[in-house]
């Protein structure tokens, strides 16, 4: 009777140990899935990251450019206009005013914009810059 419960007892540490090395196989096995998925997600945050400071950088030329164009016209119509033999009609002086108006207009927004950075959104970054 005794080697019959010694034999059961065998058996059932055998297989407490099989199955807790198949578990132990599984856990590792997605442990290894969970840190190659960590790694693809923080080159894919880095992409987007970097994405993002592209676009950044492309819209600040942008209103760089949208600057540098209407200081170009507003120059050139200025110009025109102090030529003596330049009949400038009511299309200029109101195209003037409407670069200026425009100009403005876009300024105001963009202040507004910053302002509600500032008291809606959290800072981030060193020296008090935005990121």
């Amino acid at each position: 009777m005794t080697e019959i419960l010694q034999a059961v007892g065998i058996f059932s540490i055998l297989v407490s140990a099989l199955v807790g090395f198949f578990f132990w196989l599984i856990q590792r096995n997605i442990n290894k899935r969970d840190a190659a998925d960590q790694r693809r997600r923080i080159v894919r945050q880095e992409e987007l990251d970097q994405r993002e400071q592209v676009r950044y950088q492309h819209e600040l030329y942008m209103m760089k450019s949208i600057d540098a164009a209407i200081a170009l016209g507003e120059a050139t119509a200025r110009a025109v206009q102090r030529i003596p033999d330049a009949h400038c009609n009511g299309d200029m002086h109101a195209a003037l005013n409407y670069a200026q108006r425009v100009k403005h207009d876009r300024k105001d927004f963009l202040n507004e914009q910053a302002l509600h950075i500032i008291s809606d959104g959290p800072m981030t970054g060193e020296g008090g810059t935005y990121d």
